[in-house]
């Protein structure tokens, strides 16, 4: 028997667009309930698609799972009905299909998942991990390409079987095979997110469906105004914003994420730049330099998305 909150209509399974996997406030230790709330209705206003709690870049590592439920609270309380999905990550079966049945009572629009990290499994290994909690999940399931982190690399013929899987539904593209990009966007089978936020014009002029994109907590207003023209096809005015907003990019992820965008939204005054060990502070330096790239104004002209 499905959750009531279960995600089934195929409006409600498009991933497309820009979605914000939010940074996780901390003072003192614990976690800032107020900015994380504050922070979302500002990403909110701004436009963006939809939101995802507890990944890479909202320090889920250093999360215990109640610590993670009470940061989905807080998102889901200041979404305004907008998406969220919601990052489960782990190399215990066990303890993660446990965790998967725990959150099929959340309304949530997908679940974002990697391969089991430090393990290093085969193929084999990796196609019965994702099957076996895609089977167990009441949300659709957004895999996680990240062999950076993960230390598995997840092969093409592995991600087109699982996309026969009814509950897989798109993949989190961070697995730097611009051919392997290219042929799950040509075959249709898995909405394809750019999750490498340097590729997100190259991602989407190939026909990608949107991304997932941490620096975008930064000039969001643009970051949704270049979605919704590469969306459109209108590649000559997408340029225009994409080349000085590429300085920002590159800015943000020079030092371990998400140390220089929450030293950004700090100096915003929107929250504090504390991080969990063993994550430390972005350099002064660098968030000098974040601070001081400047955007062009976005244009005003009725139906472009600064004008909403």
């Amino acid at each position: 028997m499905l959750s009531s909150h279960h995600v089934s209509t195929p409006a409600q399974c498009d991933f497309s667009g820009l979605w914000i996997p939010l940074v996780t406030p901390f003072r003192g230790d614990a976690i800032d309930h107020e900015a994380l709330r504050a922070l979302t209705v500002r990403m909110r206003r701004a436009g963006v698609t939809g939101f995802c709690a507890c990944g890479s870049t909202g320090e889920a590592a250093a999360l215990s799972h109640d610590e993670e439920n009470a940061v989905l609270a807080s998102i889901l309380q200041a979404s305004g009905g907008l998406p969220v999905m919601m990052g489960t990550a782990g190399c215990h079966l066990g303890r993660m299909l446990e965790r998967v049945r725990e959150l099929g009572q959340q309304p949530l629009a997908a679940l974002l998942v990697p391969a089991p990290t430090y393990i290093r499994p085969s193929q084999a290994g990796l196609l019965d991990w994702f099957i076996r909690i895609a089977s167990a999940s009441v949300h659709p399931i957004v895999i996680y390409d990240i062999p950076y982190r993960t230390g598995a690399t997840l092969e093409l013929d592995t991600l087109r079987a699982l996309a026969r899987h009814p509950n897989i539904m798109a993949i989190k593209d961070c697995g730097a095979d611009a051919a392997k990009t290219q042929a799950l966007i040509s075959d249709g089978e898995l909405q394809v997110l750019a999750g490498e936020d340097l590729q997100i014009f190259s991602h989407m002029a190939l026909g990608g469906h949107g991304t997932i994109a941490a620096s975008a907590h930064g000039h969001t207003e643009h970051f949704v105004a270049l979605l919704e023209l590469l969306s459109a096809g209108q590649l000559e005015p997408a340029r225009a914003i994409w080349g000085p907003l590429q300085n920002h990019i590159r800015a943000s992820f020079a030092e371990p994420n998400p140390a220089p965008i929450k030293g950004w939204l700090a100096r915003q005054g929107w929250m504090s730049a504390e991080l969990r060990a063993p994550m430390t502070a972005a350099s002064a330096a660098l968030v000098e330099q974040i601070c001081a790239i400047e955007l062009p104004a976005l244009a005003t002209a009725p139906g472009s998305c600064a004008a909403k």
